[in-house]
């Protein structure tokens, strides 16, 4: 019988010890850019996107373990665009998960760096991974795609470009299922990658994370509407001049768009043998406070 909690719990000690004890410890004199790396990549989170990582791999048959460089990688890469999005010209934000952001310890100048390290490093750690040289080069372009101007930075440019105006529906929808969905789209094709699934796997594992994306999403601006900044270790209420789901939709909808894109993620888990600590996963995550 499945343990939600020794699970995930499982999950989150192997990444956390892999990217403490692999990731950015150097004597090299450029050592305040590898303590700013670390300042934000081991700042804690819900880690959900090597968690997905590691579960599609471990529903396709894979070591999961083996996996780590993949779900580092991925963690590299949100952790990047988070210390970006932080910064004066985009969001201006002055706390991430509960302490100062990195601009605020660092200097902009050094979070930039920072940010632009952990992101050239994402793909370094792609090509470590103990797979064949052909499942690195299409983790490689798994990541990009859904890393670059095709997935999360083309969402970031949409919607910096849409805040000083109305947004459709469409439009909002085309922002966040690139801005938040793509990198989920990325953990869950990397998993299957890593076990060398099939393409029916891999293409619902982007199914699922595309809806389950959306849910997400739509649950963060919610919570920015009624949830409690300490509890968040973010600000609130941050997103009301912004195009969000909340101010197209109103909360009562939206409250009905997460169950229905998580029921939809859901179905596209049918194709795997044990996706019960994913639903379960999945369905926690519809009802979080944080």
């Amino acid at each position: 019988m499945l343990n939600y909690k020794e699970q995930t719990n499982e999950y989150l000690a192997h990444i956390e010890d892999y990217l403490n004890r692999e990731c950015f410890l150097s004597d090299e004199p450029q050592k305040e850019l590898f303590e700013a790396m670390r300042y934000s990549l081991l700042a804690g989170g819900k880690r959900l996107r090597p968690i997905f990582v590691f579960d599609f791999c471990r529903m396709c048959g894979g070591d999961w373990k083996a996996a780590v460089p993949f779900a580092a990688a991925i963690e590299m890469v949100h952790t990047y665009s988070l210390i970006h999005d932080d910064l004066p010209c985009m969001d201006n934000d002055d706390y991430r998960r509960g302490r100062l952001t990195n601009h605020k310890v660092y200097g902009e100048a050094v979070a930039v760096l920072a940010g632009d390290a952990l992101l050239t490093a994402a793909f370094h750690f792609l090509t470590k991974a103990p797979f064949s040289a052909d499942i690195r080069i299409q983790a490689v372009e798994i990541l990009s795609a859904c890393a670059g101007e095709l997935g999360m930075v083309g969402g970031q440019i949409l919607d910096m470009k849409s805040e000083d105006r109305q947004c459709t529906k469409q439009e909002v929808l085309d922002i966040q299922s690139r801005k938040t969905g793509a990198l989920f789209r990325a953990a869950c094709m990397l998993g299957v990658l890593a076990a060398c699934g099939d393409n029916e796997k891999r293409n619902a594992a982007n199914e699922f994370a595309a809806h389950f994306g959306l849910a997400f999403q739509i649950r963060d601006d919610i919570l920015d509407v009624v949830g409690n900044a300490e509890e968040l270790g973010k600000a609130v209420g941050v997103d009301t001049v912004k195009n969000t789901f909340v101010q197209l939709y109103g909360l009562e909808i939206c409250n009905k768009m997460v169950a229905e894109h998580t029921e939809q993620a859901l179905k596209n888990l049918n194709c795997f043998e044990d996706a019960q600590y994913m639903t379960m996963l999945a369905n926690e995550l519809i009802s979080r406070r944080v």
